[in-house]
């Protein structure tokens, strides 16, 4: 009967205490993290700090502090923690290239958004997109704009007529001179 004892006794004991290990991180990251949220309360109202300022910090704690907590828990059940740091850090890189990647065509999305509900200029009008302050740049009439670029009708001497696509996005780079109407003022003479 005693050896059964033992024998039953150790495989609930190998249960038992990484269960126990658990619960106890689980309650340590639960405390620690109200704890760190009343701090960040006291500081702000030490500081004046504004509500609104603070949900993300208390994210970002809530965050931080819970992840690590189930880093700590994945290694009581065996995993290791490198491994799990390498997969994090390498789906992040990956994420961050992935965006920085897309972000020219999100950037002109976004843009051409702005172009059709702020209204910097309709189709049929005259407009340049200027290099600098005092040099010219492309100029033509609005023919369409679509989601990543907008298409201008070259009104440049020797290239009447030809289709200029402009990337969204630099509309909002540079200096934009804009003429209403079928027409362009002719330069005056001096």
């Amino acid at each position: 009967m005693t050896q059964w004892f033992e024998e039953w006794a150790v495989d609930w004991f190998s249960l038992l205490v990484p269960g126990a290990q658990v619960l106890l991180i689980a309650l340590a990251a639960w405390l620690l993290q109200r704890l760190l949220a009343r701090g960040l309360t006291s500081l702000a109202g030490r500081y004046h700090m504004p509500p609104s300022m603070l949900l993300p910090l208390r994210g970002a704690i809530r965050w931080l502090v819970m992840g690590s907590a189930i880093m700590l828990i994945l290694e009581r059940f065996g995993v290791s923690a490198s491994v799990l740091w390498t997969a994090l850090t390498g789906f992040l890189a990956v994420a961050a290239l992935a965006f920085f990647a897309i972000w020219s065509v999100l950037s002109n999305i976004f843009c051409a958004a702005l172009i059709f509900t702020v209204g910097p200029f309709r189709l049929g009008d005259r407009v340049e997109v200027m290099e600098s302050a005092d040099k010219p740049g492309v100029k033509g009439r609005v023919v369409t704009i679509n989601v990543f670029y907008t298409t201008l009708e070259d009104l440049t001497e020797g290239h009447e007529g030809a289709l200029l696509q402009i990337p969204n996005s630099l509309f909002f780079q540079k200096v934009i001179r804009r003429w209403r109407g079928p027409e362009l003022p002719q330069p005056q003479e001096k």
